[in-house]
């Protein structure tokens, strides 16, 4: 035991952007960006929840291998050389976000989210002037069921933020992915309608990490809804001091 925690503790350094940075040997890449100012794209990371490289724009070259790799969920290792703003990984930032757009019916024009969505906002940073893939305009049903909330999987980007918080936070772990491939979508308590849960708090906190107008509150109109996610460090420094 006693070992582990030494090992975690342990300082490691690397280059990041010719840049020289040390961290903690249990940190990742993101991490270790994030505390020195270093911007790396990504939709699923989000402070206080755990790290599952979902959207794959974190990806970063790192020196002596061959494909890219998920800076959320890669951990930093003694003399690595990471490069997070290549013209290869420009080119791919913009393809999956290509792909974000075609999969489902993202009608921003329309959306509540619509000036305060993460995906938008991404598609302006990495210079996405067109979706360069066909779109599908799939069809698939808004579960407006909750007295409080709407889920609308035609926004949805398969994140998991909204899982994650459900599970790691409020511990209720009522939302999982459904299906496969491009039928996955997040449904509520093995698929059955949201308002018929009977473990939902109905505490919102999944509305307020979604990134886009997947999640939201009932009620609003275009443009208004805004998200609040001030409590996620404060209830994960909560739950690790148990």
């Amino acid at each position: 035991m006693m070992e582990s925690v030494m090992q975690r503790a342990r300082t490691k350094t690397l280059t990041i952007n010719n840049q020289a940075f040390s961290g903690r040997s249990d940190q990742t890449i993101l991490e270790v960006a994030r505390e020195n100012g270093i911007d790396i794209p990504t939709l699923c990371a989000i402070d206080g929840l755990s790290d599952i490289g979902a959207c794959r724009l974190c990806l970063v070259e790192i020196d002596g291998q061959r494909g890219l790799r998920p800076a959320c969920t890669t951990r930093i290792k003694d003399e690595m050389v990471v490069h997070t703003d290549t013209e290869r990984l420009r080119k791919h930032r913009r393809k999956i976000l290509s792909f974000l757009f075609a999969e489902r019916n993202h009608v921003c024009s329309v959306c509540v989210s619509n000036a305060h969505c993460e995906l938008q906002k991404m598609a302006v940073k990495v210079g996405l002037t067109h979706v360069e893939v066909p779109y599908l305009y799939p069809k698939m049903n808004v579960d407006a069921s909750h007295r409080r909330f709407v889920n609308d999987p035609n926004r949805c980007i398969l994140c998991t933020r909204c899982v994650r918080v459900c599970d790691e936070i409020e511990g209720a772990h009522i939302l999982d992915i459904f299906a496969r491939g491009m039928d996955s979508r997040i449904v509520a308590e093995m698929g059955q309608p949201w308002g018929q849960s009977e473990n939902c708090t109905g505490c919102g906190k999944c509305v307020q990490v979604c990134p886009t107008g997947a999640l939201s509150e009932k009620g609003l109109s275009v443009a208004e809804q805004h998200k609040r996610r001030g409590f996620l460090p404060y209830l994960t420094a909560m739950k690790r001091g148990r």
